[in-house]
Parts: structure tokens; sequence; C-alpha cells
């Protein structure tokens, strides 16, 4: 197996790395010296590594270099000063409610991609995974974590809210209840209770991190592409269809699938 870091990168900028390996696309957060802190030009590097998907990519895999997978927003983004080339928190909050919905929506795109139902995507998650980095976790299909990973949202305990896509799916995943005891108190969950309540999928040792990555994947191509696009699309519709309403559903999906086996597909 070819090594994740040694492959040509399709993107690598502003701490976001993309390479393709025949149906596999890694995405990794590359700034380890700053535990993959993140900042609107990682954002916009994250969106743009779901635009440059090549069309025969079935499997992303997101991952952050060192020991932390995201710690989450860098703080610089609160200071007066803010990034370079970046108007800062505080001076977004003096614009329009228009002009400030407008930013945060742009922000998010860097979320909202890893669902596509084209694609599945598992976030490979070691140490720290705070806040934005808890999110972005929470932004893909399927979570691998290490036995030291810590996930917690600690928006509110700055007096913020989570507000990029995280809490739909935290819901979701460990009920309302459990996702406001998250969130309200931005304590840390880790490895054995994120396995319990669903955070994640599977949780290994850091040694084996990338190796069970690379199993779930395999496993994942291992069906054949277009049944995994319909099936993904019936489960992402299931929470808001009526039980008849996915019968129906699961119904025409599935004489789309005869259809096409059988070579009479429009």
């Amino acid at each position: 197996m070819t090594s994740l870091d040694s492959l040509d990168s399709v993107l690598d900028k502003d701490g976001v790395r993309l390479t393709v390996e025949d149906a596999v696309a890694t995405v990794t957060l590359s700034n380890p010296a700053k535990r993959n802190a993140q900042s609107p030009a990682l954002w916009r590097a994250l969106a743009e590594a779901g635009r440059s998907l090549p069309g025969t990519v079935r499997v992303v895999v997101l991952r952050g270099e060192g020991k932390s997978f995201s710690a989450g927003l860098d703080r610089q983004a609160f200071t007066p000063e803010g990034f370079d080339g970046e108007p800062s928190f505080l001076d977004l909050a003096r614009g329009s409610d228009a002009e400030l919905d407008a930013v945060i929506a742009e922000y998010q795109e860097a979320f909202t991609w890893w669902r596509r139902n084209d694609i599945v995507s598992i976030a490979a998650v070691q140490g720290h995974a705070i806040g934005a980095g808890f999110q972005l976790a929470l932004a893909c299909d399927l979570r691998i974590a290490a036995q030291d990973v810590q996930f917690a949202m600690r928006e509110t305990s700055l007096g913020l809210v989570p507000d990029l896509t995280g809490t739909h799916p935290l819901v979701s995943l460990v009920g309302y209840a459990r996702a406001l005891e998250i969130c309200a108190t931005g304590r840390f969950v880790q490895a054995e209770e994120a396995e319990r309540i669903g955070l994640a999928n599977l949780v290994v040792p850091a040694g084996e991190l990338d190796a069970s990555v690379r199993d779930l994947a395999a496993a994942l191509l291992a069906a054949p592409r277009d049944a995994v696009i319909e099936t993904k699309a019936l489960l992402h519709g299931a929470q808001e269809r009526t039980y008849e309403e996915q019968r129906t559903a699961e119904r025409a999906a599935q004489a789309r699938r005869l259809r096409d086996l059988a070579g009479l597909a429009d």
C-alpha cells in the first residue's frame, strides 16, 4: 500500500493537502505544529478540496497530521488583528446580520460536502478533536477513533454556539439530551464513551488507526458504487420521511437498481 504522505498532491495549501490513489482520496490537515487549528483560509481550502475530487473517487479519508486531529478554531481569530488578509471575528461582528450570515455560510461550505451521496467519508481521529475539530469529524459519514481521542464542543463555554454544521449530526448520533449536555458543559468525550454512544464507529490503538481506515475503505469499495449511492441516499432521507414514505422510497430505489442490473435503465 502506498504511503498516504508519498502520493502526488491534487491540492496543498493553507494547512490542507488532498491526495488521490485510485478510488480513495485523502484529505490531510497538515499543520501539526499548531495541532491543526482551523482558520478561514483552511476552511476555503477544505471547500476547494471537495470541489477538486476526481469523479472516480468513492471514499474520502480525513486525517490530521501529528498528535491531534484538530484542536479547533485558531484563537487568533478573536484578536483585533485576526489573520493576515482576513477580517477579524470582531470586525465581522460589527457587520449587518445579512453580511454575517453570508460569511458563516461560506465557512460552513468546508463542512457540507463530506456527506455527498456519491462518496463515503471517513474521519480518522486521534488526540484532540475540539470545537471546529469535533464538528469536522462529525461532518463525515463515519469515524474511526484512536484510543487517545478526546472530543469536545467548547463553543458554548466561550459564549458562542456550534455553527459549523455539527449540531445536526451530533443530535442524530447521540440524541437531543446527550447532545445538549455535551455542548452545554464542553466536557471531553473520550474513546470508550465515544464508541458506546455512537460518536465513533470503531476505536482502535493509535498505531492501528491508518490500517483500520484502509480496511474500512476497502470494505466500502467492495460493493457496487451505484448500490452504495442509492443506499446512502435512502438512509440520509429516512429521518425526514414517514415510515410509509420510506417504504415508497425503498421501492423506487430498488426499481432503479433492478432496471440498471437488467440493462433497462433510462
